[in-house]
């Protein structure tokens, strides 16, 4: 689907340029292109050494071409003073052809410097664009780091940098999540205090409210019925042994006084 593909590389392509966009630092920027004028203007000083090199080579050339010639007129004149005008042919066309050689050679001298000088010409101006792309990128960096402290400090005063406001969301939370916990514990201490929660601890195992009533009921009977047995107990304990009657006051009744039959008085 050619529709959905480029929508595709579009997406990616821009997700691509967004993360170098927060990548890129416009320093390191400066410096890598600072760093390739350099080396641009490092092969155009090795462009002029090496046409300086050649053209030196030519003009080598050209010295060893110009002794030749003047050596091959010395011996043609002497060839032809020893009337050996043959020989003295000979040198004179060797002459001609070297004089040939030396004026291509001259011509490639003159034409390797005028490329040296305009090599040196585009070295100059390059060394001069350098020092004034230098210049500016010192000014562009420290501008940059200067706005860039400006943003931190005012983010972080401000409270709208991605940290700071992480700092703030983080707070809020613990703000709300205390109200919360503060608030549900004025809930539960006003519903304890209205009675509304059970205490689970006086109920038995699978008792409920009606259970507890009923077994309170039962114990309050319990304990009834046997205060009333104590108080009947008390109300008739005068007839036991051991127990002081009506006249517990220190006084024999006449019956005790009087012996008992067959005793002595």
């Amino acid at each position: 689907m050619p529709g959905l593909s480029g929508r595709m590389s579009t997406v990616v392509k821009a997700k691509i340029s967004k993360l170098l966009d927060r990548a890129e630092d416009p320093g390191e920027t400066l410096e890598y292109s600072y760093q390739k004028q350099i080396e641009q203007l490092q092969n155009v000083k090795k462009g002029i050494a090496d046409v300086a090199t050649s053209k030196k080579r030519l003009q080598l050339q050209s010295e060893k071409l110009g002794q030749s010639m003047v050596k091959l007129d010395t011996q043609a004149r002497q060839a032809l003073a020893a009337g050996n005008e043959e020989l003295a042919r000979t040198a004179l066309e060797r002459k001609n052809v070297a004089q040939t050689e030396l004026q291509s050679l001259d011509q490639q001298v003159n034409e390797l410097q005028a490329q040296q000088d305009q090599l040196t010409q585009s070295e100059q101006n390059l060394r001069t664009k350098i020092e004034q792309f230098r210049s500016k990128k010192e000014i562009i960096k420290a501008q940059y780091s200067a706005a860039e402290a400006q943003v931190r400090i005012s983010e972080a005063a401000t409270g709208v940098g991605e940290e700071m406001a992480d700092v703030g969301l983080a707070m809020q939370r613990a703000v709300d999540k205390t109200e919360n916990m503060k608030a549900r514990a004025d809930a539960v201490s006003e519903l304890e205090a209205a009675g509304t929660f059970e205490d689970l601890t006086a109920l038995g195992p699978g008792e409920d409210d009606i259970d507890r009533q009923l077994k309170a009921l039962s114990t309050t009977s319990e304990v009834d019925d046997e205060l009333e047995k104590m108080k009947a107990e008390l109300g008739s304990g005068s007839s036991r042994p051991g127990e002081l009657g009506p006249g517990a006051d220190g006084e024999q009744s006449p019956a005790a006084s009087e012996p008992a039959e067959g005793q002595a008085p």
